[in-house]
């Protein structure tokens, strides 16, 4: 394995970009205003241990997902911390730790949750890499087929993919694991999240 770092002359320049309302899951507002870019993140990535790289990828393609990354979760954040604890849901999944949390027992002790982590398992082993594409069907799949909406169809999924419920900024984190895969990082994908979720839920 190796590391990654990107080096920027102007560590800014693509700061400010601004992301459109209906581009990726859970957009509610009309333009957010991205005050991180792509160095942002791997000055994070670096600073935090996540820049080890695996023989999948070149740099230009981890500078991309560098890119997405910023574009994504950006918008989402107030500061660097913020952007760093979401960056942290990519790199470290844990499902022991993630299931002994008080709140992913009261998100799973509520109505249909394992009847979303059983469909899930399958749309998601059934499937290939977690694109926006796919990830629009699973989401358009277990509301057609389970008839729930809101909090008891994004809470579970997003705990076992995420490794946190909440949010729609938890989607973003989502969509960026198999991207981050694709890009070499040292990363678990979200089939591999999905089985280990399943392995040790009681």
């Amino acid at each position: 394995m190796a590391t990654f770092a990107v080096a920027y002359k102007n560590r800014r320049q693509d700061a400010g970009a601004t992301m459109s309302a209906g581009e990726n899951p859970g957009d509610n507002q009309a333009v957010a205003v991205n005050p991180f870019g792509a160095a942002d993140v791997a000055e994070l990535l670096v600073a935090r241990g996540w820049d080890v790289v695996e023989d999948r990828s070149d740099e230009a393609a981890r500078r991309a997902w560098c890119e997405r990354a910023a574009f994504l979760l950006g918008p989402q954040v107030a500061d660097r911390d913020g952007l760093a604890d979401l960056l942290s849901l990519v790199f470290e999944y844990d499902a022991a730790r993630v299931l002994n949390d008080v709140e992913a027992h009261n998100v799973m002790a509520r109505y249909a949750s394992r009847d979303v982590i059983r469909m899930l398992a399958q749309l998601v082993l059934d499937g290939g890499v977690c694109t926006p594409e796919r990830f629009s069907e699973i989401v358009t799949a277990l509301k057609m087929e389970l008839d729930i909406r809101g909090r008891e169809l994004f809470h579970p999924l997003r705990l076992a993919l995420a490794g946190r419920s909440g949010e729609g900024e938890l989607d973003r984190v989502i969509l960026l694991v198999d991207a981050a895969w694709e890009a070499g990082f040292a990363v678990k994908t979200v089939r591999e999240r999905m089985v280990e979720f399943c392995s040790v839920m009681e």
